[in-house]
C-alpha cells in the first residue's frame, strides 16, 4: 500500500473519529448546559499540554530528519571513497587496475540494484554486499607495489577501502527504524491525550468548531506520519537515496 494512501486514510480516520465523538457527545449534553462555565484553569491546562506536546513533536521531527541527513551523508562518503579507489588505481598496471575497477563496479551495481531494496525490506545489509566489498579489499591489498610511485598510491587506496567499510557499517546501522518503541508510545499517547482534551472545552456542532477540530486532528495524524516516514532513513518514501552512487558511477547504474 502506498505511504501517501496510508497518510490519507490516517488523516481521514482521525478526523472521522474526532467529529463522530463531538456529534455523539453533543447529543448527550442537556439543553440547559452552558459551555461558558468551563473553568479558566481547564483552558490553561489544555493549552499547556498542547504546547508541551508540540515541543515533543518538534524534537521528534528534528531527530528523525537529522538521522536522515546523516544517512545521506554516509552514502555520499561511501560512494566518494569508491570513486577515489577507481581513480587512484590509475597508477597500477593495466591488469591490476582493470581488476580493481571491475570489483568496484560490481559492488556499486549490486548496492544500487539489489542491496537498496534489500535494506528497505529487511532493515539490514546483505551478505552478498559484504562479500563484494571484501573482494574490493583483497584486490587492493593483495597487490605488491613494484615502483615507488605505486608504493605511494598503495596506502591511500587502503585508507579509502577503510572509509568505504566504515561508511557501509554506518549505512547498516541506519537501515532499520531509529526511533525507540518507548518514544512511539509517548508520541501516540500524547496525541490521544491532546486530541481528547478538545472535548474538555465543550465544543459544539457549529461549522467553525467542527472544522477546527477536524483540522487539528488531521494535523496531528500528519505529523505522526511524517515522523514514521523519516524514521527509516533507507526504507520509506522520503528516504536517503542512492543518488551519489548513480552520479559518480553512471556507467554502472544507468
Amino acid at each position: 500500500m502506498s505511504e501517501w494512501l496510508v497518510l490519507t486514510i490516517a488523516m481521514a480516520a482521525a478526523c472521522a473519529v474526532v467529529l463522530t465523538i463531538v456529534v455523539i457527545n453533543n447529543r448527550r449534553v442537556p439543553d440547559d448546559d452552558d459551555p461558558t462555565e468551563t473553568p479558566d484553569v481547564m483552558e490553561y491546562m489544555t493549552m499547556m499540554i498542547g504546547v508541551i506536546y508540540a515541543i515533543v513533536l518538534g524534537l521528534a521531527i528534528a531527530g528523525v530528519w537529522e538521522a536522515r541527513g546523516a544517512a545521506q551523508e554516509t552514502v555520499r562518503q561511501e560512494a566518494q571513497a569508491l570513486h577515489e579507489i577507481s581513480a587512484r588505481a590509475e597508477v597500477y598496471p593495466a591488469d591490476v587496475r582493470t581488476r580493481i575497477r571491475a570489483d568496484v563496479d560490481a559492488y556499486v551495481g549490486y548496492v544500487v540494484d539489489k542491496e537498496w531494496p534489500y535494506m528497505s525490506e529487511h532493515g539490514e545489509l546483505s551478505e552478498e554486499g559484504t562479500r563484494l566489498l571484501e573482494q574490493v579489499r583483497r584486490s587492493v591489498t593483495d597487490y605488491q607495489p613494484a615502483t615507488d610511485h605505486e608504493g605511494q598510491a598503495y596506502q591511500p587506496l587502503v585508507d579509502q577501502v577503510a572509509v568505504v567499510d566504515d561508511a557501509r557499517g554506518a549505512r547498516g546501522e541506519g537501515a532499520g527504524a531509529t526511533m525507540p518503541g518507548v518514544v512511539w508510545f509517548g508520541l501516540i499517547t500524547g496525541a490521544l491525550v491532546t486530541v481528547g482534551l478538545i472535548f474538555t472545552l465543550q465544543i459544539r456542532r457549529t461549522g467553525r468548531e467542527l472544522l477546527l477540530a477536524g483540522l487539528f486532528s488531521a494535523l496531528i495524524a500528519f505529523l505522526l506520519f511524517l515522523i514514521w516516514d523519516f524514521d527509516a532513513p533507507f526504507g520509506r518514501g522520503i528516504s536517503a537515496t542512492a543518488g551519489p552512487f548513480t552520479d559518480l558511477f553512471p556507467h554502472v547504474t544507468r
